[in-house]
């Protein structure tokens, strides 16, 4: 497949006018997640499978997608992060740089997420070095990982870059003042968007949100307390949802949008909707139920100039593999909620343009006055 150049990045004022700025409209987005096993070549990021994930995704609407290639960690107490996952680094960066040149040449934009897999299992938002020798070792680490995934982003033209993933026990902690310098270097090295994937419990307590163009979060959001709620209960827990992130859209004057959002297909999804397919067993697949957990959350966002868009989690890199994930799983291909997905790309959003109306609002908000 032969790629087209893809524009350069525009080296962005930072702040609450870079998205305004780059005049992307509302993100219509899917994450892929790689496969990059030795033991299945040819089906990751970058492959002939991988153009089929593409278009499928481009079939149903969308205009981004998302990759996200990991770094692994040994344990929670790791002060070093290996580039290689699965393969050899340099057969990922390879990879990666030719799968965005496979988005831009079906029009599609992209987001680089750059991951942490704990290797003994835990959450990465719970990684804590030990002693201040140890996080400033961990800190120098992690400037190294995420400066060359910055690269990557750079050299591969792509839209917009994440400077991590829930990244909870540093970032809401005193060691978030450490960040800052690798925030800058980031801008030096990378010309595009910055932004950051925050956990839906924790994105207001985060301290790095104002070196940050746009303010992403995994919006694993409870849209009711208990289960069998009905379609109006759970559409009453997505404006919930919306009112408490428009206030915060409102404090910082920065768009937000959803860097994760997903639903597992089972019963009650969206009760604790962060809840991972992998630890469940004897399942019953409710495909249902993950339709109207998407249509609940996404129409109470419609509306809203601030809301910048969403990146649907997730679908995989060879369309055909079921091997990731279980049936129950978060991938809404071939299922109901697809349906509910294609006519959430196909409407018109409020942030889409953002048209002279949008812009003019956002300028309000920016000097302080006016409302969304």
């Amino acid at each position: 497949m032969r790629s087209r150049p893809a524009p350069e990045p525009a080296l962005l004022a930072a702040g609450a006018d870079a998205w305004r700025q780059a005049g992307h409209g509302a993100i219509r987005g899917l994450t892929i997640g790689p496969i990059e096993s030795a033991l299945h070549p040819e089906r990751g990021y970058g492959s002939d499978a991988f153009v089929r994930t593409l278009r499928e995704a481009k079939s149903l609407g969308a205009t981004w997608v998302s990759l996200t290639p990991f770094g692994r960690v040994y344990d929670l107490k790791s002060t070093g992060i290996s580039l290689s996952f699965e393969a050899p680094f340099a057969d990922n960066r390879r990879a990666v740089l030719r799968a965005v040149g496979q988005a831009h040449a079906l029009g599609l934009r992209v987001l680089i997420v750059p991951h942490l897999w704990v290797e003994t299992g835990g959450w990465r938002g719970e990684l804590d070095p030990g002693s201040e020798a140890a996080w400033a070792e961990w800190t120098a680490n992690y400037r190294a990982f995420l400066l060359t995934w910055a690269e990557v982003a750079r050299d591969s033209r792509a839209d917009m870059l994440a400077v991590g993933v829930e990244l909870r026990s540093w970032l809401t902690s005193t060691h978030a003042k450490t960040f800052a310098p690798i925030l800058h270097a980031v801008r030096r090295t990378y010309p595009g968007l910055l932004t950051y994937a925050g956990n839906w419990d924790d994105i207001e307590d985060t301290v790095i949100l104002g070196d940050l163009d746009m303010i992403g979060l995994n919006a694993f959001f409870p849209l009711a307390e208990k289960d069998g709620a009905t379609a109006e209960q759970l559409r009453a827990g997505g404006r919930l949802v919306r009112d408490r992130l428009a206030k915060f859209a409102e404090a910082w004057h920065k768009p937000i949008f959803f860097n994760e959002l997903g639903y597992t297909t089972r019963a009650n999804p969206a009760v604790r909707p962060w809840e991972w397919p992998d630890t469940m067993s004897h399942v019953v697949a409710d495909q249902p139920a993950q339709a109207e957990a998407y249509r609940a959350l996404l129409s109470a966002f419609i509306e809203e100039p601030w809301f910048a868009g969403f990146f649907v989690w997730r679908v995989y890199a060879d369309p055909d593999d079921l091997s990731q994930e279980a049936e129950w799983g978060f991938s809404p291909r071939g299922k109901e909620a697809e349906l509910v997905l294609r006519d959430a790309f196909a409407a018109h959003w409020a942030s889409d343009g953002l048209n002279e109306l949008g812009s003019a609002l956002w300028r309000d908000k920016a000097r302080g006055i006016g409302r969304f």
